[in-house]
C-alpha cells in the first residue's frame, strides 16, 4: 500500500474514533478555561506580590498556567491513537495490509502529530489572547519582544507533549500501562523533581519543564536555569525523537 494511502487510512481511523476527537476538545477546553481563570485571579492579587515577584511577572506565561492541566488531555490522547489497535486487536489487521511497519507508525504519527499541531496552535492563540483579556493593564501585546515566540512554542509544546506519548505507547503497547506510568511521570513525579531542591538540576532536563521554557517571556528573578527558550524546546525535542525511535524499533522486532 502506498504511503499516501496509508496516511489517508490513519485519517480515517482517527477522526472515527469519538475518544480521540473528545481528548483534543478537552485539551482546548481546560487549557483555555483554566488560564482565563489564573490571569483574572492573579491580576487580582496583583497588589498583594511582593517587588521580587512583580520583577519576575510574566503576563504571556501566566496564560498559560492551564497547560499543565490540559496537557494531560494531549497525552491521553497521543496513547490513543497509538495502542488503541492493540487493545482491539486491529493491530494484527493494519500490519497485514501494511507490511512496513516504519511506514505504518510514520503515518500514524504523522497525522496525530499534524491535528495536535492545529490544535496545539489554535489553543495557544486563543489561551494568549483571552488571558491576557483577563489581566486587563497588567497585559501583554502580541507585538511584545518574545511574546509571539512564546505563543507559537505554545503550540509547538502541546504537539511535542502528543508526539512524546506516541512514542511511549508505541513503546509499550497498552493504553492502561502508558497512561499509568506518562499521568503520573507529567503530573506528580515531574513537578515533584523540579520543586525539590536537591533534584532540581535533575528535573529541569525533562521533557515538560525544559519545553516549557518556550513560553517563557520574563526569566524569573535568581532562575539559574543553564537553557534559554529554544535550548529547553531542542531538550524536548531530544526526548520525543528518543521515544519515537524506541517505538520504532520495538514494533520492528516484536511480534503484533
Amino acid at each position: 500500500m502506498a504511503a499516501t494511502q496509508v496516511i489517508q487510512s490513519e485519517w480515517t481511523k482517527i477522526r472515527s474514533v469519538a475518544s480521540t476527537v473528545w481528548t483534543l476538545a478537552l485539551a482546548v477546553v481546560v487549557t483555555v478555561g483554566l488560564g482565563m481563570l489564573i490571569s483574572a485571579l492573579t491580576k487580582s492579587q496583583y497588589d498583594n506580590l511582593s517587588e521580587t515577584e512583580r520583577l519576575s511577572f510574566d503576563p504571556t506565561f501566566i496564560s498559560f498556567a492551564g497547560m499543565s492541566l490540559g496537557q494531560l488531555a494531549l497525552i491521553v490522547f497521543g496513547v490513543l491513537v497509538v495502542s488503541n489497535e492493540y487493545s482491539t486487536g486491529m493491530i494484527r489487521t493494519s500490519l497485514a495490509a501494511v507490511p512496513q511497519r516504519g511506514t505504518l507508525l510514520f503515518s500514524k504519527v504523522a497525522v496525530a502529530t499534524a491535528l495536535a499541531l492545529v490544535v496545539g496552535m489554535v489553543t495557544s492563540f486563543i489561551t494568549f489572547f483571552l488571558g491576557q483579556l483577563m489581566l486587563g493593564d497588567l497585559k501583554a501585546s502580541i507585538g511584545d519582544p518574545g511574546v509571539l515566540r512564546a505563543v507559537i512554542g505554545g503550540g509547538l509544546y502541546m504537539t511535542l507533549i502528543a508526539m512524546f506519548s506516541m512514542g511511549v505507547a508505541a513503546m509499550l503497547r497498552s493504553p492502561m500501562l502508558s497512561l499509568g506510568i506518562l499521568m503520573p511521570f507529567f503530573f506528580l513525579i515531574s513537578t515533584i523533581l523540579g520543586a525539590v531542591s536537591a533534584t532540581k538540576k535533575v528535573g529541569q532536563y525533562l521533557p515538560d519543564q525544559a519545553g516549557s521554557k518556550i513560553m517563557q517571556v520574563v526569566t524569573p528573578i535568581n532562575d539559574d536555569t543553564p537553557y534559554g527558550p529554544w535550548g529547553g524546546l531542542a531538550i524536548m525535542v531530544a526526548w520525543v525523537a528518543a521515544a519515537l525511535v524506541g517505538g520504532y524499533v520495538l514494533l520492528k522486532r516484536r511480534d503484533a
